[in-house]
């Protein structure tokens, strides 16, 4: 599936012209590939995007975003080994992934016949006023390393949907998944350059991506450092923006809780990706009437999962994590531990689950986000102090809270400052579902109904008839 060659994909192409470097599997001491990166002229070509997707119907563009999600389905097994080898990720997640990114295509296919307008009644006789939507133009997108086809599916599928063309950049850890993707877009029948991927070198193509008078919508997920600078980049040409940035997720685990429902749900929100997620639960806060019994079982089911060979499918956390994971896991274990905190399980490698117990504020984890299996839990006394405690940080990306109370379902939903809550649900993601965050974790929401909308542009019209 993977040609000998590959370098950046622009109209229809890909560019080989640029330095080339050889691409190695991250699990395996196997040769995947050879990356050129883009020249000059390719960031120029990838940047001057095939607008004719906006004369294409809406009910067309719905039957080859339907015919993505085909492909990529029919090509789990080859995209699925892809990503383990670029990432790491266990290959039963990875061929979730592959039907995580088909589901976007085949949400917002059905969301492109659905662009409404809107008629508004006039004060005055004979003039009427209407609201239209109208593709925003040209969008560029740069997406992380650890869901290298379902973040690039989550933006391309509804800029592809309202009628607009993309140039994306993947993370240099991960490019070749989403150049294969963009493949499959041009299989499906979408115009040669309505999807163009560049790779190379990372300023220089977000330089000219934010730069780009042409690009009227930018949509990044990432780091809220990097985020943050590329929105900088972005004023002078006053374009629209999402971003998708840190978290710092909260599990709270009530005193009413059911506890094995409560573990399973941790469980799926901190060990999905070997931890390696936004939306990972980064802090437990747990009652402290139930603290005892939650712990005990967590722990039970924690020293169940298997750790190994991620091209294992009984594998459930990959013997392989990203580098940063490994200094962040082991930088904050040292600091918790000198603070006071209780590792469970002793000297684990950073990879390996691990839980760490009397947890406070002063500890990095506590505020910083760990991107790996390394589990914190801290004990509450109270309502108030359990929302407290969850919001005391700078992000609000996703939170957690389990309870068997509707009074207290209805309580932290309202007070969590998050963009999402999972109520008694660990594992929230889906097309249909809207993701954004609030405060440091960035602006704007993708998937769901209003995903759309992102990256279409009002109209307002006054008919005076004559």
């Amino acid at each position: 599936m993977i040609p000998e060659r590959l370098g950046s994909f622009v109209h229809g192409q890909f560019r080989t012209s640029g330095k080339g470097e050889e691409r190695a599997c991250v699990i395996r001491e196997t040769k995947l590939c050879m990356l050129h990166s883009a020249t000059e002229n390719d960031i120029a070509e990838g940047l001057n995007l095939n607008h004719e997707i906006r004369n294409i119907s809406p009910y067309k563009r719905a039957e080859m975003l339907l015919k993505i999600a085909d492909l990529l389905l029919s090509h789990t097994e080859q995209l699925a080994q892809l990503i383990v080898a670029e990432m790491g990720k266990p290959i039963k997640e990875a061929r979730g992934e592959v039907a995580y990114a088909a589901s976007y295509f085949r949400w917002f296919a059905e969301e492109a016949k659905r662009i409404y307008g809107q008629e508004i009644p006039s004060e005055k006789e004979g003039k009427r006023f209407s609201l239209r939507y109208f593709p925003i133009g040209g969008c560029a997108v740069i997406t992380p390393w650890n869901f290298p086809i379902a973040m690039c599916a989550r933006k391309i599928a509804p800029a592809l949907a309202a009628g607009c063309p993309v140039v994306a950049k993947p993370a240099p850890e991960t490019p070749l998944s989403m150049l294969i993707v963009a493949t499959l877009i041009d299989d499906a029948g979408f115009p040669p350059g309505t999807c163009n991927i560049l790779v190379g070198d990372e300023v220089a193509i977000g330089k000219a991506m934010t730069n780009d008078p042409r690009i009227r919508k930018f949509s990044f997920t990432g780091s809220t450092q990097i985020g943050t600078k590329l929105y900088a980049q972005c004023a002078p040409t006053l374009k629209k923006v999402t971003l998708e940035l840190g978290g710092n997720a909260p599990f709270i685990v009530c005193q009413d809780a059911d506890i094995s429902s409560a573990v399973e749900g941790a469980i799926a929100a901190k060990f999905r990706n070997s931890g390696q997620t936004c939306i990972c639960a980064n802090r437990l806060l747990v009652h402290e009437n139930v603290h005892t019994e939650f712990v005990s079982q967590f722990t039970k089911r924690v020293s169940s999962l298997k750790v190994g060979n991620p091209y294992d499918d009984a594998t459930e956390v990959s013997s392989y994590i990203n580098e940063n994971s490994v200094e962040k896991v082991t930088i904050f274990k040292k600091d918790a531990a000198a603070k006071g905190g209780s590792l469970l399980f002793g000297e684990k490698a950073p990879h390996e689950p691990e839980i760490i117990t009397g947890v406070t504020e002063q500890m990095r984890l506590f505020s910083e986000e760990t991107f790996g299996p390394l589990v914190p839990i801290m004990t509450f006394s109270s309502d108030e102090e359990a929302i407290r405690l969850a919001n005391q940080t700078e992000y609000g990306l996703a939170s957690y809270v389990f309870t068997q109370s509707l009074f207290r379902a209805n309580l932290y939903t309202e007070q969590l400052y998050y963009g999402m809550v999972g109520v008694n649900d660990g594992a929230f993601s889906a097309a249909e579902f809207p993701f954004g965050g609030v405060k440091y974790s960035g602006f704007g929401r993708e998937g769901g109904p209003t995903g759309l909308y992102e990256y279409l542009s009002p109209k307002s019209i006054s008919l005076m008839s004559s």
